[in-house]
């Protein structure tokens, strides 16, 4: 637990952000969570109505032991742009469930969960980590909802990916191109799946409907999920592998990071040896990665020295060296969670444990004037800092589905001694809308403010 006069400064900032809430937000929900998750994710879009969306939300229940850990699959109610008045989105009670996020399945999980990914092709798939070497996928549709108690038995997973030799925990991702997975781990190796075929228990037997070159093999077993071996498995890193991340535009190229201070690039055309390994991305652990999803030569990561790089690969070499692009310092502490934004070529986040999520835009760097972030000292590319919560983010998600809606969370163990916090919330579009566009739009507000009142 923090120290009183830490904690008091903590409090102080957060109520100086809640009080400028109906200013910087479209929308905000505040979920309050019981157990923290340690990662979120959006799932599908159910359904479209006139001032809201409902859409599938994936979470987790990370447990002291006296219940299970459990996989959560939410119902999620987005509020439309422009809908929500100001005065009721900063509303909110810290220590309540939002109205907005409702439990839908409860899976009961054969450990923690420090990861979930879901698979694009059929986002209903997700992948899991936890302290073990295998990584599990569930199709959470067909999956039974448990209920939670004390010494009950774990969810049996639809397929267990095999393959590390010793825990992998938290490096995971899935291809966007095809259902391939990829998972790092405390082997310091780098591991590739493909799922084709297999990501159910009723798939048909690989013998006769394999994909071509896959290698994946299915072994079925009395009372057991059945397990897939690895396509390939890619050594380079000299220390535990923490994350990973597929190229948007290819299943056989991928990057990872690690607490060598190492990024590395892989083709896996061309073998499980590094194509490019850049020694010294950073100074300290990294902790996270993300390829951009527009121009596939920009890679972001994040680092326990407080700090994201942008790196170029075309400027990478063979030989170790590689100088990034740029540097955002804008955290105080370790850069836990990096993503590019799925609907601007330039603009990302960045989550750290210094409970603060940044928003970024790359294209803002060098210019001399700079809208969002008005205080002076704002490090260059920052525009938008959301303070919601009082301690590390430790994971969130640009929704594919509603422009500019992010889910974040926070482990608030040293805050409040347990427990999480969910948000799920939308900028103002003032803040990032063309400079021009959102003056005309005032302007015409304030002619229809000044008529309203000649009238009155």
């Amino acid at each position: 637990m923090r120290g009183k006069h830490q904690q008091s400064a903590v409090d102080e900032k957060y109520a100086q952000w809640k009080s400028l809430v109906p200013v910087l937000y479209d929308w905000l929900a505040n979920h309050n969570l019981v157990w923290p998750s340690l990662s979120c994710r959006w799932g599908p879009q159910l359904e479209q109505a006139t001032y809201k969306n409902r859409q599938r939300l994936y979470l987790s229940e990370q447990t002291d032991g006296s219940v299970p850990n459990t996989l959560v699959i939410a119902n999620c109610e987005i509020v439309k742009p422009r809908v929500a008045a100001a005065e009721h989105i900063s509303q909110f009670n810290e220590e309540a469930r939002s109205p907005f996020v409702k439990k839908y399945k409860t899976i009961i999980h054969p450990g923690e969960v420090n990861r979930i990914r879901e698979l694009p092709q059929h986002n209903h798939i997700v992948a899991t980590h936890t302290d073990s070497p295998d990584v599990l996928i569930w199709d959470v549709e067909t999956q039974p909802n448990r209920h939670a108690v004390l010494g009950a038995t774990p969810s049996r997973p639809d397929l267990v990916l095999t393959g590390h030799k010793e825990n992998a925990e938290f490096a995971l991702a899935m291809c966007p191109k095809e259902p391939y997975v990829l998972s790092g781990g405390k082997d310091k190796s780098v591991v590739l799946w493909s799922i084709q075929d297999h990501i159910t228990t009723t798939a048909s037997d690989p013998s006769t409907n394999k994909p071509q070159g896959s290698g994946a093999t299915i072994v079925k077993q009395n009372g057991e999920s059945p397990s897939v071996g690895p396509r390939g498995i890619f050594q380079g890193h000299e220390d535990t592998v923490e994350d990973v991340q597929f190229c948007p535009k290819s299943s056989q190229e991928f990057c990872s990071v690690g607490d060598d201070s190492c990024l590395i690039l892989w083709d896996a055309r061309t073998g499980s040896d590094p194509a490019i390994k850049v020694e010294k991305a950073h100074n300290a652990d990294l902790h996270c990665v993300d390829w951009n999803p527009f121009d596939e030569n920009y890679i972001l990561t994040g680092s326990a020295d407080s700090s994201v790089r942008m790196f170029d690969r075309r400027n990478l070499t063979s030989d170790g060296v590689g100088s990034p692009v740029h540097k955002f310092e804008g955290h105080k502490a370790a850069v836990l969670c990096v993503q590019w934004s799925p609907d601007n070529p330039t603009v990302f986040g960045s989550a750290a444990e210094d409970g603060v999520l940044n928003i970024w835009d790359y294209e803002k760097v060098g210019k001399k004037k700079e809208r969002g972030v008005r205080t002076p000292n704002a490090p260059p590319g920052l525009f938008f800092q959301h303070a919601g919560h009082r301690d590390k983010v430790v994971d969130f998600h640009w929704n594919t589905y509603d422009a500019w809606t992010i889910v974040s969370v926070s482990d608030d163990c040293d805050s409040s001694g347990g427990g999480g916090t969910l948000q799920i919330w939308r900028m103002s579009d003032l803040i990032y809308r063309p400079e021009e566009e959102v003056l005309v739009e005032l302007e015409e507000f304030k002619s229809h403010v000044v008529t309203c009142g000649s009238k009155s």
